[in-house]
């Protein structure tokens, strides 16, 4: 199986891939945080290679097994075929992408869709979201799965049990006990979440937090900013051609990021009094992030 790798060079942002069995939220939670209606919610899995949004302009491309790009319109996506698609990279000018990069992966339930699909890019991902409903929560196909994947990915990745509205108080909590002893830290935090709630709160800044999403958010950016951190103290990598020892290039998973003169962090950003950084989101959240600059104090 070919494994697709991010391009050596420059600094590239952290990779978020969103993944779970089919129909478990995760489009709608890419269009939650990417602010608008952009990944193609309504198309089954089966038709769909992962698709991974990154921060730009222009039209989308489809990336082949061999890491050749096809420049694609938006309304071709639908319409690609998984099986000779590595991937279909979405530029976007949207806020959240200029803070991470996001990866929808199809759902691994699909008897029909080869788990290849998937697993030849989760090695390019530095963190996961995993959706899961919370009314049949981390069912043995997902815990099979997720034990297949790096342990590396254990600390920089959320666990989401979606549809937490269609449970009673009592009967989420525990459930929520229920997953938290089974994952056993194997992610860095649980949520529960209701991302409809969430789509629909607007300007009802209580409607957002009771969604959970506020809590999620907060987390993600967390994770983010220490991904982000460690890579910048990680030294490059030396990628060489066999035989000259010229550079080499690997396969393209995402455009080069040049580094930018200082982090690009949304403004509700404020620096905690012990060096880390919490997150001062509105209702909004991350669709409404924007490029800033740290401020320092409490």
């Amino acid at each position: 199986m070919t494994m697709i790798d991010r391009p050596a060079g420059g600094r590239a942002r952290p990779v978020i891939a969103l993944m779970g069995e089919f129909s478990a939220g995760k489009s709608t939670l890419a269009n939650l945080l990417l602010g608008e209606r952009v990944s193609p919610v309504r198309v089954t899995a089966t038709q769909l290679p992962p698709i991974w949004y990154t921060h730009g302009t222009g039209d989308p491309e489809r990336v082949d097994m061999e890491g050749h790009t096809h420049p694609i319109a938006a309304a071709e996506i639908e319409g690609i075929d998984p099986h000779d698609t590595a991937f279909v990279r979405v530029p976007l000018a949207a806020g959240v992408l200029e803070l991470m990069d996001l990866i929808d992966m199809p759902g691994i339930s699909d008897p029909n869709m080869e788990a290849t699909v998937w697993k030849r890019l989760i090695h390019a991902a530095d963190g996961v979201i995993w959706c899961t409903h919370a009314t049949q929560a981390w069912r043995q196909s997902e815990a099979a799965t997720w034990e297949e994947l790096p342990a590396a990915l254990h600390e920089s990745s959320l666990l989401l049990l979606t549809r937490a509205d269609k449970l009673r108080e009592a009967d989420l909590q525990r459930v929520v006990s229920r997953v938290k002893a089974e994952t056993g830290g194997m992610f860095a935090g649980i949520f529960p979440v209701s991302l409809m709630l969430a789509a629909t709160a607007g300007e009802d800044r209580d409607a957002w937090e009771v969604s959970g999403a506020e809590a999620v958010t907060r987390s993600l950016l967390d994770i983010v900013f220490r991904i982000d951190n460690a890579s910048r103290r990680r030294p490059k990598p030396i990628v060489t051609r066999a035989g000259d020892g010229a550079p080499q290039r690997p396969v393209s998973a995402a455009s080069t990021v040049a580094a930018p003169s200082r982090p690009v962090v949304p403004r509700r950003v404020q620096a905690r009094g012990d060096g880390g950084s919490r997150a001062r989101l509105p209702h909004s959240a991350i669709r409404q992030m924007v490029p800033g600059q740290m401020t320092s104090g409490s």
